[in-house]
């Protein structure tokens, strides 16, 4: 049996983003609140990125992280997940190890792909190729904390001789995450003994997956103890689930809602090119949601 820890997957809504004067106040307050984590005893810190997106307002995450480090000294923290089509693998690969090297190895790299098509179309990236496009970048950013010198002929990176320093702090690199839902992904992870993260499905669902990851995981005989799980769940405590219900279910909702028509307030004409894209089951879901009961725990 694996041991449990806690920790904290931040948000910062547009909702949120509204009630303070500037910026810079936001991110303050966030600060503050991952030291009080790390005093209480928390061991993580995590957020999500998103780019052209209202869902969280943090588009440079690195920045963030950086401050959020020399402001800690034992929380263990990172995104959860970067979207590796947006970023360049050599350029990402040498600023998380600097991060890491600052921290003296607190770094954890969530990895991902992304899934709502507006973010893509509006960089001009090919959103049906991004998981083409996350594995190549991934076996890029492995290649520069490795390497001394990475050449690589892929179909969206090449490099001759690239010279990525520094590597990071931690031996031979920081935990890697991979953010599986699918069946694919989730044999991805297994196949390269990587960490996987959760924040969607409901627990029978997730329980089923995670069964399904270690089983893979058992068959490509990895040696050394089995990689972790990260699941992320709304928890809001109060005296009794009633009250709890009262106090957090205006917040989650407005927070679903305000997301979901920003987004729907987008590029229609773009969107409506990608029919099967995740977008418009967000917002589905996001309309769902906010007429359901939330969950509340005391």
């Amino acid at each position: 049996m694996g041991t449990l820890a806690f920790g904290i997957f931040d948000s910062f809504g547009p909702f949120e983003m509204a009630e303070f004067p500037t910026v810079a106040e936001v991110y303050e307050a966030h600060i503050r609140e991952a030291q009080e984590a790390e005093q209480l005893g928390y061991r993580y810190y995590f957020f999500i990125e998103h780019q052209n997106s209202p869902v969280c307002s943090v588009t440079a995450p690195t920045v963030y992280l950086t401050a959020l480090a020399s402001r800690t000294s034992a929380l263990r923290f990172g995104l959860m997940i970067y979207q590796l089509p947006f970023h360049h693998p050599i350029r990402l690969a040498q600023d998380l190890a600097t991060l890491d090297q600052i921290s003296h190895g607190r770094l954890e790299f969530g990895s991902g792909t992304g899934v709502l098509a507006h973010e893509f179309l509006r960089w001009n990236l090919p959103f049906a190729e991004r998981h083409e496009m996350s594995a190549e970048a991934l076996k890029i950013i492995v290649k520069a904390w490795t390497e001394d010198t990475v050449t690589y002929q892929g179909k969206y990176w090449q490099f001759d001789e690239a010279l990525p320093t520094p590597k990071p702090y931690q031996q031979p690199h920081p935990p890697i995450w991979v953010a599986a839902h699918s069946a694919g992904s989730f044999e991805y992870a297994a196949r390269h003994n990587y960490h996987i993260a959760q924040n969607i499905d409901v627990d029978a669902v997730i329980a089923e997956k995670f069964a399904y990851y270690r089983r893979l995981w058992k068959e490509y005989k990895h040696s050394g103890p089995i990689p972790h799980a990260f699941l992320t769940r709304h928890v809001h405590v109060a005296e009794t689930d009633e009250q709890a219900r009262a106090q957090a279910e205006p917040n989650l909702v407005m927070g679903f809602i305000q997301g979901g028509e920003l987004i729907a307030t987008g590029t229609p004409e773009q969107l409506a090119q990608h029919p099967t894209s995740h977008t418009g089951l967000y917002l589905r879901r996001v309309l769902a949601d906010a007429h359901r009961p939330a969950l509340a725990h005391a």
